[in-house]
């Protein structure tokens, strides 16, 4: 292709509002067009990415057996009414009406339009199992969009919907989804981990997400750098610090702390380790009938606590803080100064499991003020229900016991989940089994943000002067620079036969016969990213020479000109062959 016949449109300055890098280059390069918050134009140059990557996704999901069909992005609110998510769902999920009044949704995901359609088509066992996928646009209210197309409320996604029997057949087919996502990502060659997450709204037994590595990333990933264990922040196991608790060595002691609201504060006034510390906090969940119930959560002062994990405490799934009159109903005393000695009976104390094994503790006193010192488990206080609820933090013990673990930032780019039986229940999602009995069908969902993936990939690779793309997603593999095309004519003929011969073999070549000086074509190409660079000028032509260069080499090489084409293959294919 040449330049001229595509269209090019790199900006000198980033858009006021372009947050993350990956933002500013994607506008700077040409690759997207914002059209309203969270809704962008894709340009020629975004869309051949997004093509790219669409690419290597079919393949791969073919090549794992699944089956490509395309869903409407418009939804009827029945299906959704029947799982409970038309309620359920907040306002990111953006509903519509027609002109006969009846209520639509545009899909921000479609577990229940593949779940209708399952339960219309697949009648017998025999049928299963079936994966069926889709690459379709996606739309999510988001409150607050930013990030460009990380953040975005319109976005491409591939998600797919397996089907079978039984659970041990969802576990093969899970599998053999997590390994096709494995290479997808290999492919594009992205540096990526998968880890164990929590499920979220979209519910099931088990899943994994798959996260882009990047310092910008949303998400924290805590992972063990001597094994395969990794995991989101929100659903990473807390070993306890304590091996054991220790016998009891001090009187418990009320100690004054006046102004003193946090265990950083308090540990400092009382010069104690903030390790000895123990932090309170209040939740209220409510009843139908009858006042909220009342939780203490504890974790150790250095520690914070996992708002995920607790959601999971029985009864707390929808809780809140508590409010000022639940805590002095509870405990009498101002926040900041919340202990679990002496605290209603009516309060469920929840103690992590490091603050469980620990012992001569500070914790409040519930009374203002005041904190109680030397405060032991049994004695002088009841036994709390035990349970993981703090987040990871660098230097815990790896969960699967292979050391210990760090914690780097990602981008969530995939997420593979054992979904059960979740919808096809709801739905009456059934097949007939060899004895023709009916079962629900057990599901599994699979999606892969693709517009994300560019943002990610971008996060991953750049440097001052642009994108650093993995040559499996650039716009183009390689661009031609000729010096003075529109005035030399050696240089155009030599720079459109190099372009036709290149494109024989199978390069995705870009010509830019813009006419453009050096610089400014260079610092284009550099902005947006090509991995090879050829430049063509009367100066080397004269010695049967031109000069290549890689986007990250350093320095230029002179080839000559016979020698070029292979030269080109040959660096392509290498460079496919680091990222496969």
């Amino acid at each position: 292709m040449k330049a001229s016949q595509s269209f090019l449109a790199t900006l000198k300055e980033a858009p006021s509002d372009a947050e993350v890098v990956s933002h500013k280059l994607m506008v700077r390069a040409g690759l997207i067009r914002k059209l309203s918050a969270g809704v962008y134009n894709y340009l020629p140059l975004g869309l051949r990415s997004i093509r790219k990557v669409e690419n290597i996704i079919r393949e791969e999901m073919n090549r794992a057996g699944a089956i490509e069909l395309l869903m409407p992005m418009i939804q009827p609110a029945e299906l959704w009414q029947e799982t409970g998510r038309w309620e359920k769902m907040g306002p990111e999920l953006l509903r519509i009406k027609d002109r006969h009044d009846r209520d639509f949704l545009i899909q921000p995901t479609s577990e229940e339009v593949i779940t209708d359609l399952a339960r219309n088509e697949i009648k017998s066992y025999k049928q299963l199992p079936i994966n069926f996928y889709q690459i379709q646009t996606k739309f999510r209210d988001e409150r607050r969009p930013r990030f460009g197309i990380m953040r975005g409320r319109e976005f491409s996604m591939k998600d797919a919907y397996s089907f079978d029997r039984d659970a041990e057949g969802l576990k093969k087919s899970y599998q053999i989804m997590f390994d096709a996502y494995t290479r997808i990502f290999k492919r594009m060659g992205l540096k990526f981990r998968a880890v164990t997450a929590d499920n979220g709204a979209i519910g099931g037994s088990g899943s994994q997400e798959f996260h882009v590595i990047a310092d910008t990333g949303e998400d924290a990933i805590v992972y063990c750098p001597n094994s395969d264990y990794a995991a989101n922040l929100e659903a990473a196991e807390s070993l306890a610090l304590l091996a054991a608790r220790a016998a009891a060595t001090q009187e418990i002691k009320k100690l004054p702390t006046p102004d003193k609201t946090n265990c950083a504060d308090v540990a400092q006034f009382l010069n104690l380790p903030l390790e000895n510390t123990v932090k309170s906090l209040l939740f209220a969940a409510d009843q139908e009938n009858g006042p909220a119930k009342l939780f203490m959560l504890l974790v150790r002062g250095d520690h914070e606590l996992n708002e995920v994990k607790a959601s999971k405490i029985p009864g707390m799934t929808e809780s809140r803080f508590a409010t000022e009159a639940e805590i002095k109903q509870a405990c009498n005393a101002p926040a900041g100064y919340l202990g679990p000695v002496g605290v209603s009976t009516e309060v469920t104390v929840v103690a992590d499991r490091t603050v469980a094994n620990m012992s001569d503790f500070v914790c409040g006193a519930n009374d203002a003020g005041h904190h109680l010192v030397g405060v032991n488990w049994a004695r002088d206080l009841p036994e709390p229900l035990v349970l993981d609820i703090r987040n990871a933090v660098v230097g815990d013990p790896s969960p699967d016991g292979k050391g210990m673990v760090d914690i780097c930032r990602g981008i969530e780019v995939g997420h593979v989940f054992q979904l059960g039986t979740r919808y096809s229940e709801a739905m009456g999602c059934t097949y007939l089994d060899q004895q023709g009995k009916a079962q629900p069908m057990v599901m599994g969902c699979y999606g892969i943000g693709v517009t994300r993936l560019l943002g990610a990939a971008i996060e991953q690779g750049h440097d001052e002067r642009g994108i650093i793309w993995p040559i499996s997603m650039a716009p183009f593999e390689v661009v031609i620079c000729p010096m003075n095309y529109d005035r030399s004519e050696a240089v155009k003929v030599a720079a459109d036969h190099l372009h036709d011969e290149l494109i024989s073999v199978g390069i995705d070549v870009i010509l830019d016969d813009r006419g453009e000086r050096p610089g400014a074509m260079f610092a284009d190409w550099e902005l947006i990213g090509a991995p090879f660079r050829i430049v063509i000028g009367d100066r080397g032509l004269a010695d049967a020479q031109v000069e290549f260069k890689g986007r990250t080499h350093a320095e230029s090489q002179n080839i000559p000109l016979a020698e070029i084409k292979e030269k080109v293959v040959a660096a392509v294919q290498a460079a496919k062959q680091l990222v496969s």
